[in-house]
C-alpha cells in the first residue's frame, strides 16, 4: 500500500490525467444532477491544483492557483445550482478559463525546465493538453452567454458545458468530429485560436519530448 502511494506522489501528472479522463467518462452519468455535476467539478479542480503545485511548487504559482482556483471552485458549486443563470455561468467561465490556462502554462514550464525526460513528464504532456481543452470549453461557455446563438447543431443553439468540452477536444485535436459548429464571428475567432494552439502544441511539446528521448538513447 505504501509503495502505491509513493508511486502516486512521484507521478502527480499521471494522477491529474487519470482524474480528467475519469471525469469525462463519469460526466454523462453524474453531470445530469446538480450534486453530481458540482462533485465532478470540485474533484477535477482539486486534481488540477494538486498536480500543478506538485510539479511547480513556487510562491508565484501557489498564489495564482489559490487566487484563481478558490473563487473558481466556489462558482463550480454554484453553477449546478443555478444552471440557467447567465451571470453565474459567465463569471464561472471568466474565472475557470484563466485558471486552466495558467495551469497549462505551469505544466509546460515543468516540461521544459531541464534536458531530462522523466516518466511523469510523459504524463504531463497529456495532462497539459487536456487542461487546455478545459480552458477553451469555459471560454466557449462565456461566449455563449455574451453572444447567444454562437454555437449551433441540430438540437439548437443552447449547449451544455459538456457539449462545449466535446467541441473543444475535437477542435484542439483537429479531428473535426464535433456535431457543434461555430456560427458567430466571436466564436469562430476563438475556435481558430484553439486550432493554432493544438497545432503548435504538437509541434513544440511532442517534438521536443521525442527529440530528448532519442538524445538520451544515443
Amino acid at each position: 500500500m505504501r509503495r502505491r502511494l509513493d508511486q502516486l506522489v512521484a507521478h502527480p501528472s499521471a494522477v491529474l490525467l487519470a482524474a480528467q479522463l475519469l471525469q469525462v467518462l463519469a460526466w454523462p452519468f453524474l453531470g445530469g444532477s446538480r450534486i453530481g455535476g458540482a462533485l465532478l467539478g470540485v474533484i477535477g479542480m482539486l486534481a488540477v491544483g494538486s498536480a500543478v503545485l506538485a510539479v511547480r511548487r513556487t510562491p508565484v504559482v501557489s498564489r495564482v492557483v489559490f487566487l484563481l482556483g478558490g473563487p473558481a471552485m466556489v462558482l463550480t458549486l454554484l453553477e449546478p445550482l443555478f444552471p440557467t443563470s447567465d451571470p453565474v455561468v459567465l463569471v464561472s467561465g471568466l474565472l475557470h478559463a484563466p485558471f486552466y490556462f495558467y495551469v497549462s502554462y505551469a505544466m509546460l514550464r515543468y516540461l521544459f525546465h531541464d534536458e531530462e525526460v522523466t516518466t511523469d513528464e510523459y504524463f504531463a504532456t497529456g495532462a497539459a493538453f487536456t487542461v487546455v481543452a478545459w480552458g477553451f470549453a469555459y471560454v466557449f461557455a462565456a461566449i455563449q452567454v455574451v453572444w447567444p446563438s454562437s454555437f449551433s447543431n441540430a438540437g439548437g443553439f443552447d449547449h451544455t458545458w459538456f457539449e462545449l468540452l466535446y467541441l473543444s477536444f475535437s477542435t484542439l485535436t483537429s479531428v473535426g468530429l464535433s456535431d457543434i459548429v461555430a456560427v458567430g464571428a466571436q466564436a469562430r475567432s476563438v475556435l481558430m485560436v484553439e486550432m493554432m494552439v493544438g497545432v503548435f502544441y504538437v509541434a513544440m511539446v511532442v517534438a521536443r519530448m521525442v527529440g530528448l528521448t532519442m538524445m538520451r538513447r544515443r
